[in-house]
């Protein structure tokens, strides 16, 4: 059975930098503090699941900011995302996992409901499909599982726009790909996304973070 690595995307909790369009409601402080609060709870259901290494793939990279002052749980591999748009950097991570031998589950932090028990069934879904979604209700995705690479799933696709999981699903059988999707999730990208925020998340300080190191 070939291993499975999570790979989570992840964009540093910097006030004014990541969840932008939160701000409106919540402040710029505020938007990166639940930001924060997200990014820990995606890692922690990652590393839950138990199914091989997580690693934390990351923007500005360590030699911009210092991850370490987020308190992130020990047992995470930390890379830097690189340049690109978004389908060039999960396409480089993408590739060099699978061509290393095992399997890629590509997360980001933007879904709180994305739990241990869905990562563990999209891992097993793996196991005899080639692919495995689970999709957004926005249009999006949240997770893709792959056994393989192959760049069209990451070139020239229409990223942040509601015809993402749709064009991945198309692109997958035109690979003749078997693709195992599961149901669709919420992500917290806009103020009315905050409806579906989970209980835990509501609450809690806006974090004190530094900014990072001017390039």
């Amino acid at each position: 059975m070939k291993a499975a690595r999570i790979v989570i995307m992840a964009k540093a909790p910097i006030a004014g930098f990541c969840k932008t369009r939160l701000i409106p409601a919540l402040g710029e402080h505020g938007a990166a503090a639940l930001a924060h609060r997200m990014l820990l709870r995606a890692v922690h259901f990652a590393l839950a699941a138990r199914l091989g290494t997580v690693e934390l793939c990351v923007t500005p990279g360590p030699q911009y900011f210092d991850w370490t002052t987020l308190d992130l749980p020990q047992g995470l591999v930390c890379t830097d995302q690189g340049e690109g748009d978004l389908g060039a950097r999960m396409g480089r991570v993408a590739r060099r996992v699978t061509q290393g031998g095992e399997a890629i589950l590509l997360m980001g932090t933007d879904c709180p409901t994305l739990e241990t028990h869905l990562l563990q069934r999209a891992e097993a879904a793996l196991q005899d499909h080639d692919a495995s979604l689970v999709p957004a209700t926005d249009g999006g995705y949240v997770l893709l599982g792959l056994n393989h690479f192959d760049a069209t799933l990451f070139d020239a696709m229409p990223w942040s726009t509601a015809a993402v999981a749709a064009e991945t699903r198309q692109r997958v059988a035109q690979l003749g790909w078997l693709l195992c999707e599961l149901l669709a999730l919420h992500d917290i990208d806009e103020p009315q996304d905050l409806a579906w925020l989970p209980a835990d998340l509501q609450t809690g300080s806006p974090a004190s973070l530094p900014l990072p190191t001017p390039s």
